[in-house]
C-alpha cells in the first residue's frame, strides 16, 4: 500500500493497536488453541461509526468479501449498514441470518458469472449490478423491465498492488467510458432500467481525491442514463500497516464529497468499503514452532501460514507483527517471520524487528481482519485459523 513513510508519519491514536489492552485476553485465548483469528466487535463498530458521522454518504454497505463471519455482518447489520455481495452464497447468509433486512439494502455485484446468477438474484429481490455488456446483449430478456445498477470503469485502477487495482484496460471490471453508447443502446434494447452507476478503482487509495473524482466521473455518465437516482462511488479505503502510522485523511475525503453533493444534490451518494471497516479489527494469533539462523538471516517459525494469511504473499502486504508473549522486551534486531508451508514465499513478513523469541510464545500479526480468513484454504492439507469475535 502506498503511505507515508513511518518515520515521518504522524503517530495518532488508531484502532489498529486495540490489542494491547486486550493483551491479556488474547493470551488466555491462544492457550485454548492457536493459529487464531481474534476480532474486536468495538472496533467494528467504531469504523463503521466514523464513516457514517462524516454525514456525506446516503448509504453504507458492507464489502462481505473481506470477511463473512456471523459475527461480524450481525455487527454492521446493527450499526445500520447494507451488504454489497459478489456471489449467490454471500448473499444467501445475508438473508439468512438478518430475514427482517429490506432486499434493497443487499447489493450483488457480479463478475463474469453465468445467467442463472442473474436470474436468481432478480428472483431474490436484491438490488443487481452489471458490469459487462455481455449479458445486456446476450441475455436480454433477463433484463426485461428490471432495475440494475451498471458498474463502469473511470479508466485508471488506483491501490497498493497490481492485484487489487479494479480500473484500467488492463482490469477485468467494469464497462469502458468510451462505451457508454452501446451501453445506452444495450440497456434499451433489453428493456431495463439503469437507477444506479457503480466504480470501484482498487484497494488501499490513499489519495483523498480520489472518491470525489469518481462520483464525479459517474455524474458526468448519467449524461446517458437519465432514470439514474444513486452513484456508487465503491470502496478502498486504506487503513496503517505499521503501529503508530498515519490513517487516511477521512475529514479531506469527506469535504470533497460533500461538495460533489452540494453541486449535484439529485443524486444519493453509496459507498462500500470492507478493508477500511474490518482490517484493523483483527489480529491473527500464533505460537513459534521453531528459531532459525542462517548465513546471518534470522527465522521465526510459526504454527500457521499462508494457508491463513496469504495476503503477504500475494500482494506483499505488510502487517504489524508483535511477540505479544514479550510484549515489552527489547527488539534484538531484524528477523523474517515465516509459516510451515512448503512455498518459498510463505511469510507473514520480512526485517520484522521482534524480541529474542522462543518456542510457545505467542505472535499477533495485525491488520488481518480483512481478507485473511475470507481468503484462507487449505493448502498442503493444513488446517487455516479458527476464528473468535470479541
Amino acid at each position: 500500500m502506498p503511505t507515508p513513510d513511518t518515520d515521518s508519519a504522524t503517530a495518532i491514536d488508531t484502532p489498529t493497536d486495540w490489542w494491547r489492552a486486550r493483551r491479556d485476553a488474547l493470551l488466555d485465548l491462544a492457550r485454548t488453541g492457536t493459529p487464531r483469528y481474534v476480532y474486536s466487535g468495538a472496533t467494528l463498530r467504531e469504523q463503521a461509526r466514523k464513516l457514517n458521522a462524516t454525514g456525506v454518504l446516503d448509504r453504507l454497505l458492507y464489502a462481505v468479501k473481506a470477511n463473512a463471519h456471523p459475527g461480524i455482518l450481525d455487527v454492521f447489520y446493527r450499526e445500520g449498514l447494507g451488504f454489497e455481495c459478489v456471489s449467490p452464497a454471500e448473499v444467501e447468509r445475508v438473508l439468512g441470518l438478518f430475514p427482517g433486512l429490506a432486499r434493497d439494502r443487499v447489493l450483488f455485484t457480479p463478475n463474469f458469472v453465468p445467467r442463472e446468477e442473474y436470474e436468481w438474484a432478480f428472483g431474490q429481490g436484491v438490488r443487481v449490478t452489471v458490469d459487462n455488456l455481455y449479458p445486456l446483449e446476450a441475455w436480454a430478456d433477463t433484463f426485461r423491465g428490471q432495475d440494475i445498477f451498471v458498474r463502469l470503469d473511470p479508466g485508471q485502477g488506483r491501490g497498493h498492488h497490481d492485484h487489487v487495482r479494479t480500473a484500467g484496460k488492463h482490469s477485468k471490471f467494469g464497462i469502458d467510458l468510451g462505451d457508454l453508447g452501446r451501453l445506452a443502446d444495450a440497456v434499451a434494447a433489453s428493456g431495463a432500467r439503469v437507477t444506479g452507476l457503480h466504480a470501484h478503482v482498487g484497494s488501499g487509495v490513499d489519495d483523498p481525491e480520489a472518491w470525489a473524482d469518481t462520483a464525479e466521473t459517474l455524474v458526468a455518465a448519467t449524461a446517458s442514463f437519465p432514470d439514474v437516482r444513486i452513484l456508487d462511488i465503491g470502496g478502498g479505503l486504506p487503513v496503517p500497516s505499521a503501529s503508530g502510522e498515519a490513517s487516511f485523511d477521512l475529514a479531506h475525503a469527506a469535504e470533497l464529497l460533500r461538495g460533489v453533493r452540494q453541486r449535484h444534490p439529485e443524486f444519493e451518494l453509496w459507498a462500500e468499503p470492507g478493508r477500511y471497516l474490518v482490517a484493523e479489527s483483527g489480529v491473527l494469533l500464533c505460537r513459534v514452532t521453531q528459531t532459525k539462523e542462517k548465513a546471518g538471516v534470522r527465522y521465526i517459525g510459526l504454527d500457521s501460514g499462508m494457508n491463513s494469511l496469504v495476503r503477504p504473499a500475494m500482494y506483499g502486504a505488510r502487517h504489524p507483527i508483535v511477540n505479544l508473549s514479550r510484549l515489552d522486551a527489547p527488539p534484538a534486531g531484524p528477523h523474517e517471520v515465516v509459516g510451515m508451508i512448503c512455498e518459498s514465499g510463505d511469510a507473514f513478513g520480512h526485517d520484522v524487528e521482534l524480541p529474542e523469541s522462543h518456542e510457545g510464545d505467542v505472535i499477533a500479526v495485525g491488520t488481518v481482519g480483512a481478507y485473511g480468513a475470507s481468503m484462507a484454504s487449505r493448502y498442503n492439507l493444513r488446517e487455516p485459523a479458527r476464528e473468535t469475535l470479541l
